[in-house]
């Protein structure tokens, strides 16, 4: 069974960074997707940013496009740099992986999910 677990959150002032990783087991990454999403109390769920594991291709919302990277490396972690944080930016933090190559930004759109890790950005 996939199972994706998170780490790298925790409590960081305004203007500080975090790097999230994600750890896949019992998957080996080809034509899959890897995605972020956040989602803050009382919010959706919301599309944070996903990378294509053949080509690196990613995608990021605006609102942290400049600040956030995605990346993954040769074998089964993606990360989620995230620079010049933000209070806006609290919230659990989701990785989730899709199979196949094309990068949806809908939850909907995702087959698997790690449990999520907390982001607090202080002032």
């Amino acid at each position: 069974q996939v199972q994706l677990v998170e780490s790298g959150g925790g409590l960081v002032q305004a203007g500080g960074s975090l790097r999230l990783s994600c750890v896949a087991s019992e998957l080996t990454f080809s034509r899959h997707i890897a995605g972020w999403f956040r989602q803050a109390p009382g919010e959706e769920r919301e599309f944070v940013a996903a990378i294509r594991w053949s080509d690196r291709k990613a995608e990021l919302v605006d609102s942290v496009k400049g600040r956030f990277t995605i990346s993954r490396d040769n074998d089964k972690t993606v990360y989620l740099q995230m620079n010049s944080l933000k209070p806006e930016d609290t919230a659990v933090y989701y990785c989730a992986v899709r199979a196949g190559e094309r990068l949806y930004r809908s939850p909907e759109r995702y087959d698997y999910w790690g449990q999520g890790t907390q982001v607090t950005v202080s002032l």
